[in-house]
């Protein structure tokens, strides 16, 4: 009995021995997790401490650099204030109005003409005086500046022969009173040169100064300007500084880009064109005023074959291609000499000749220049069709103003031959002026171009009635041509 009471607490004592063994692990368990984690949660709070500081460094140096930013942001906008006050101060200086004069077709009154130099002087203040009184209330401060370009030789001779100038000095001494009457005025002579080059060039870069408010044109008269005038109005920037100067009724391809014309006929200009009067009984028989020059009035004549042109010869253009051997001799009116006693054979012969019709004359320009044209190169041209067709602007008249915006064809190098071809195709659209056109080196029809023995050969005929010779017939409809 003894010993089982012994034995039980035997049992009884190891069980607690091993349960104080397994609380002195687990103490040494807990105080060795403390120890890692204090040096855990001391590194954590070390690193935490450092960024802290950089944070805050960082912080200090983002204030800094903003109230330096805002500094800088108000030095800045007090600058682009003054610059801005400055901009507005040059824009308002000096404003001004340009007039182009072509003073080809764009012409002032006799009477001023006639007053030579002082004439002049009184149409340049004319002039300025008319322009100010369209500026309303900026006419005191705004500047006027003219320019007239004209070929002063060719002018002269078209005013003598239609009897507007009484001596030819008279338009000499005019062009000086004209640029000594105002100190901003100029007449300048370009001699054989056109005006309408430097008119647009000068334009063009009037309408890029700021100080420029206004671009006056005189150019009515002359619809080759309507390409250019059609892309000013285009620009949402330029379209209202641009006014066309109204002489003779201003031409419908001017009209159309809706421009705004300004008339001074009743003061300075003329309303009529020039038009050459009849030369006396017994004296030569002179062209009618806007009649081509006798470069352009006579056939072309194809290059000879045993010397073809190539596209690496020297560029061809219509001037070189209408390019005549000589013009008619003037037509005389004579004493009639004595004459021999004529045969039979004469007699008959000189019947025929009284019978032939005399030469047919469409109007106040005159026939255009005959152009002699070579099938081949004719058929080449016809069949370039869409995208491929030329461009007849850019073979005929020079560069095209439309320039990479043209749908048309401007890389090809034709030869002499297609030259002519396309000249001739471009004929069968007519002018829209006819008669009346003034364009010297215009490259459309003036009258029906196709007419063999008084008869239209085309089928498809766009010119009117009046453009055919008295009695000429039409053919039926066909292709003979394609409209080019």
């Amino acid at each position: 009995m003894e010993n089982d009471a012994r034995m039980a607490f035997i049992q009884r004592f190891q069980a607690l021995q091993v349960y104080r063994d397994s609380y002195t692990e687990l103490a040494k368990d807990l105080i060795l997790y403390n120890e890692r984690t204090t040096t855990d949660l001391a590194v954590q709070i070390e690193d935490l401490q450092r960024q802290l500081h950089i944070s805050q460094l960082d912080l200090t140096d983002a204030t800094n650099s903003r109230r330096e930013l805002q500094l800088e942001v108000q030095n800045l906008t007090t600058a682009f204030s003054a610059l801005n006050q400055h901009l507005q101060v040059l824009q308002s200086h000096n404003p001004y109005v340009v007039v182009l004069i072509d003073g080809d077709g764009l012409l002032f009154k006799d009477h001023f003409i006639r007053k030579g130099v002082e004439g002049g002087k009184k149409a340049a203040l004319a002039l300025k005086t008319a322009i100010l009184k369209q500026c309303h209330g900026l006419a005191t401060e705004i500047e006027v500046i003219g320019r007239v370009y004209v070929n002063l030789a060719g002018l002269t001779e078209a005013m003598r022969k239609s009897g507007s100038l009484e001596k030819e000095s008279d338009l000499k001494n005019f062009s000086l009173g004209f640029t000594q009457g105002v100190s901003s005025f100029d007449f300048i002579d370009v001699g054989s040169d056109r005006p309408d080059a430097k008119i647009k060039d000068s334009a063009t870069w009037h309408l890029r100064n700021y100080n420029c408010k206004h671009v006056i044109l005189g150019i009515s008269h002359d619809a080759g300007y309507a390409a250019f005038v059609n892309g000013v109005m285009a620009n949402a920037a330029t379209e209202e500084r641009v006014t066309v100067l109204e002489g003779t009724r201003t031409v419908h391809e001017l009209l159309v880009t809706g421009v705004s014309v300004l008339s001074l006929n009743d003061t300075l200009f003329r309303s009529e064109k020039l038009v050459a009067k009849p030369p006396p009984k017994g004296q030569t028989l002179l062209s009618p005023i806007g009649s081509p020059r006798p470069a352009l009035i006579a056939a072309v004549t194809p290059r000879p074959a045993s010397t073809p042109a190539t596209a690496e010869e020297q560029p061809v253009s219509y001037a070189r291609a209408i390019k005549k051997a000589a013009t008619p001799p003037p037509q005389m009116t004579l004493p009639i000499p004595l004459q021999p006693k004529k045969t039979n054979g004469t007699r008959e012969a000189s019947k025929e000749k009284k019978a032939a019709p005399p030469p047919w004359n469409p109007g106040r320009r005159g026939l255009d220049p005959t152009l002699k044209v070579e099938p081949e190169a004719l058929e080449r041209i016809k069949k370039r069709k869409d995208h491929n067709k030329l461009c007849n602007n850019h073979y005929l008249r020079g560069p095209c103003s439309k320039g990479n915006d043209c749908v048309f064809e401007h890389k090809y190098k034709p030869t002499e031959d297609e030259i002519v071809a396309i000249a001739f195709l471009t004929r069968l659209n007519p002018c829209t002026s006819g008669q009346d056109c003034e364009i010297e080196n215009c490259i459309y029809g003036h009258h029906c171009p196709t007419i063999k023995d008084n008869v239209c050969m085309h089928g498809y005929c766009k010119f009117r009635s009046e453009d055919h010779p008295p009695g000429c017939k039409l053919r039926k409809p066909s292709q003979s041509y394609d409209d080019y």
